[in-house]
């Protein structure tokens, strides 16, 4: 039996199976179009996140913005959400326990939202949908079937934020991604018309 998102959300806000619950304002589970051909998966909420339990609010979220219009992607036709859901202390990596101890709940995401493409931003998400082996400069850009899901990772907008000289390497994946959703034909009921 497929668990409701009323079930999930009531888990997520409850829930206390790592440390990371005692330290965070509010649980942040993620937002978007439940319903959305497209899911992003982060890392973990960050101060601004932790703040307004909306995940990618802050400086990263806002390029994360940026990089989906360029696409022409509205952020509200996407599923946003983290591998955790509580904000780590000082904005650290989750340690592979507290991955582990949030993993059920990001499964049950890909389990309601029925995504056909996954983004994953950063390391952390590749380590928790992929496997702990793998590293974000070796996979990223390069498509990876799971379930009959494609998934592609790419940087994590903080760290285009910290290394600009990244940022033509995730065009390049966006790109990518908009291609694969064209070849789904998912992509004209996502996109927004240029306003020009």
């Amino acid at each position: 039996m497929r668990i409701s998102w009323e079930t999930l959300w009531n888990d997520i806000h409850t829930c206390e199976r790592c440390g990371l619950h005692a330290g965070c304002t509010q649980k942040v589970p993620g937002q978007g179009d439940v319903h959305a051909p497209l899911m992003l998966i982060g890392e973990g909420p960050g101060e601004q996140e932790d703040r307004q339990g909306l995940a990618f609010v802050g400086p990263a979220g806002q390029l994360l913005t940026k990089m989906l219009d360029a696409i022409q992607l509205p952020r509200d036709r996407v599923y946003i959400c983290n591998v955790v859901k509580c904000r780590p202390p000082r904005n650290r990596q989750p340690s592979p326990e507290e991955m582990q101890a949030c993993i059920g709940h990001l499964r049950a995401q890909v389990a309601l939202v029925r995504p056909r493409v996954i983004v994953l931003l950063g390391a952390t998400a590749v380590s928790a949908v992929l496997g702990p082996d793998l590293r974000i400069t070796r996979c990223r850009g390069q498509w990876f079937e799971k379930k009959g899901v494609s998934i592609l990772a790419t940087y994590h907008p903080s760290a285009l934020l910290r290394d600009p000289a990244k940022k033509r390497d995730a065009w390049t994946d966006l790109k990518r991604v908009r291609d694969r959703l064209k070849e789904l034909d998912l992509y004209s009921d996502l996109y927004k018309e240029d306003e020009a």
